[in-house]
This record gives C-alpha cells, structure tokens and sequence, in this order.
C-alpha cells in the first residue's frame, strides 16, 4: 500500500472527470485540503470513502491498494469476441499454471488511548499484510514542553516477547514540542512478514519517548485495536 502511487491515481481520476479539487472534495464530504493531501501522498481517504470511490470509478479494490488501477472502457463487438476468445485462453493457463492470490481485505485501526487520535487501516490477504498509520494527534493535557530527542515505534507484542516493525525518530540541535512531532509522524509498512489473523488480541501498539533538555525521558504508550478481527 503506497500512500504517494494511490495519491497518483486519485488526480488522475479527478482530471478524467475533469473536475477541481473543491468539486472532487464536496463529491465525497470532505475538504479540499483533504483531497490535496490524498494527492501528495500525504494521506489516504479512510474506508468508506475508498469504498465509495472504487464502485463509481469500476476500479477493483485489490487493484487500488496494490497501485495497479484499471477501468472498465467501451469497446467494439469485434474487440469484444477477441478478448473473449483470449480470455478463456488466459484462464485455461492461469489454472494449469498460477494460483492467483487471495483478494485483499480492509480494516480500520485506532488508538485506544485517550490521549491520542490517529488514522490507521491493515490491508491483507493469506500471504501478506501492509500497514498504514498517520494523522497522529495528542489530545492529552497540555503539553508545552520541548525535547532534543523524540522516538516513536511501532511494536507487535506478545505474552513473552515484543518486536520492532518500523520506528520514525527526530533528533537535532533544535528542540520540537511533541505535536509539532506527531504532524510528520507516518508509517508505511509494505507486505509485512506476519500475518493480520495474529492482531485479533490486539498487539500492535505505538511507543513514543521523548527526552528534554535535561535528559529527562517522557514515555508514551498507545495500543492499537483494529474495528474488527480479520478472519
């Protein structure tokens, strides 16, 4: 699932339709500031509206999230016999020769910690399975205070052990608030090794720590629970 192909796409089917990034916006209910970060890779349009977009545009969602989009277009009777005729070829192949991969599904993730908002969604099949979080938000107390070093890690635990999938750090000579932090925050996690069935306990969770001047360390722990198990 790759945040800036999809955001390619999606321009692209707005200039077929020839429409602006306001018209495209009130189409599905949201802002136009939000169709530009869908565009720059910035964002995805949660599941409904992904949904949405994929039956009035005959796009195949599998296609969508593996950025290999294709439309249904008119074509001739002559043309229609041809492919016709290839397609059944194709199919008697692809049953000797290939076993196509199970179609992908689509689940919503949250934080279940009262601080923090955040977007997130695990597109999977049998054999693999992408993850996607962005949109991270703090909605604690107030939090004025400045760090030197801020890390934030996406970890998958069980009763015994916990692993590192991916981590996104800031470290410099200019200090940064933990929002200011969270605004560049994003994970994209292509065709991890493990399978979504084994999140259905919810085992994915972000950590955040975060070290001030002094070096003392603030840590932040944010479990994640997907809208349903995958089955």
């Amino acid at each position: 699932m790759n945040p800036e192909k999809i955001g390619q796409f999606i321009k692209q089917i707005r200039l077929q339709e020839n429409l602006s990034q306001q018209q495209f916006a009130q189409k599905y209910g949201v802002t136009y500031q939000a169709v530009s970060k869908w565009e720059n890779g910035k964002n995805i349009p949660d599941l409904s509206i992904l949904k949405q977009m994929c039956e009035e545009y005959h796009i195949n969602l599998d296609d969508f999230l593996e950025t290999k989009i294709t439309h249904k277009k008119r074509i001739s009777k002559a043309w229609i016999w041809m492919i016709i005729v290839f397609s059944l070829l194709g199919i008697v192949l692809l049953f000797l020769f290939f076993k196509k991969d199970d179609p992908f599904q689509l689940k919503g993730l949250s934080a279940t910690c009262n601080n923090f908002n955040l977007y997130g969604s695990i597109a999977y099949n049998n054999t693999k399975t992408s993850i996607y979080i962005s949109n991270i938000t703090y909605c604690g107390e107030n939090n004025p205070q400045y760090y030197q070093k801020i890390d934030c890690i996406l970890y998958e635990t069980d009763e015994r052990t916990k692993t590192e999938i991916s981590r996104y750090d800031y470290k410099s000579e200019t200090l940064i608030t933990l929002d200011e932090f969270l605004k560049n925050v994003k994970f994209n996690v292509d065709h991890y090794e493990q399978n979504c069935k084994i999140y259905k306990e919810n085992s994915l969770y972000l950590e955040i720590e975060a070290v001030d001047h002094k070096n003392q360390i603030t840590t932040y722990k944010i479990p994640l629970q997907l809208e349903e198990d995958c089955n």
